[in-house]
């Protein structure tokens, strides 16, 4: 894992990067009077690293030992230990920061209590995009269709009219279509940002630099958007069409069945709608994560509104099914 690696590289790279204005041990240890151990600047560089390494390790086959559910292994304790370790070496580095002798260090107890509580948030939001990604996926798109999904019926000869394909539907029957699509060059753009603004704020939160926050406020925004266009998945459901974005599933974009005009399959490429990720053109607005087929909805105001998902066909029949049963 790139993000694994990166993460030690800043918990071993805050103290060096400012060793000349370090003293050459580093107070590691506050009692109730201050500081009350130390360690070599080298040991206190490379021992979180290391301790991060074995975390690392440990979790990693624990997982695949069925010891540790994927879910809360990868989702949740490794993004929360890797904020909480990088806050206390932002922390430690800020408190010996320009001392003479580690034991002049400052105080490190705001900085322990930031960190705890940072490290708390990234646990909640990696367990709520570890669940969301074990959720339920969607079958391949030549797969056969479950026994209670009706097949699209084929267009009529001739037939060019922009309501897209149909199903009829049993009376009483409720049925759902998922589709989930991810970029993989979108969700290495996002981890790159996401690692160059992390140890930009490392950096700006040890004190190293006043241009930390400069730096790693637009590589955090980069590293959202990447983060946020990475994945989509689409869902038709008797409410209609929501179409839910990144990791967590949010933002979500929602039209109701009264507000559908009709849904349609389309093929689209980058270079049609200007490019990956959420693109706005002549064509309206594409979701644009993979050349080829999309699911694309004609709202009954507004613009058109285009998904690259597989299996879009049997989800435009689905929706345009429930449009044509849904009361006005």
């Amino acid at each position: 894992m790139a993000w694994a690696a990166g993460v030690g590289a800043v918990l071993a790279g805050l103290p060096l990067a400012v060793r000349g204005r370090l003293p050459d041990r580093l107070a590691t240890h506050w009692g109730g009077a201050g500081p009350d151990g130390s360690m070599p600047l080298w040991a206190a560089a490379l021992f979180p690293a290391l301790l991060w390494a074995v975390l690392v390790l440990s979790v990693g086959l624990a997982v695949r030992r069925g010891a540790l559910p994927a879910r809360g292994g990868l989702g949740a304790v490794l993004p929360a230990a890797a904020v909480f370790l990088t806050g206390i070496q932002a922390t430690v580095v800020r408190a010996n920061l320009d001392r003479a002798d580690w034991r002049q260090a400052g105080s490190v107890a705001a900085g322990i209590a930031v960190g705890a509580a940072a490290a708390v948030l990234a646990g909640v939001l990696g367990w709520a995009a570890a669940a969301r990604a074990a959720g339920p996926g969607t079958a391949p798109a030549d797969a056969p269709a479950p026994a209670d999904a009706p097949a699209p019926a084929p267009a009529a000869p001739g037939d060019v009219t922009a309501a897209g394909p149909a199903v009829e539907l049993p009376d009483g029957a409720r049925l759902v279509w998922l589709s989930r699509t991810s970029n993989r060059w979108l969700s290495l753009l996002g981890v790159v940002a996401g690692l160059v603004a992390f140890a930009a704020l490392a950096a700006a939160a040890a004190g190293a630099t006043d241009a930390g926050w400069a730096v790693g406020a637009p590589f955090a925004v980069v590293a959202l958007a990447g983060a946020g266009c990475s994945s989509v998945t689409a869902r038709v459901t008797e409410r209609g069409l929501d179409v839910a974005f990144g990791p967590l599933g949010r933002p979500v974009r929602r039209w109701s069945v009264q507000d559908v005009a009709s849904a349609r399959v389309e093929t689209r490429r980058p270079a049609q709608v200007g490019g990956w990720g959420y693109r706005l053109s002549g064509h309206g607005t594409t979701v644009m994560l993979r050349a080829g087929e999309c699911l694309v909805v004609r709202p009954r105001t507004g613009a058109e509104f285009a998904v690259s998902v597989d299996d879009a066909a049997r989800g435009a029949a689905l929706l345009n099914a429930l449009t044509a049963r849904a009361p006005r």
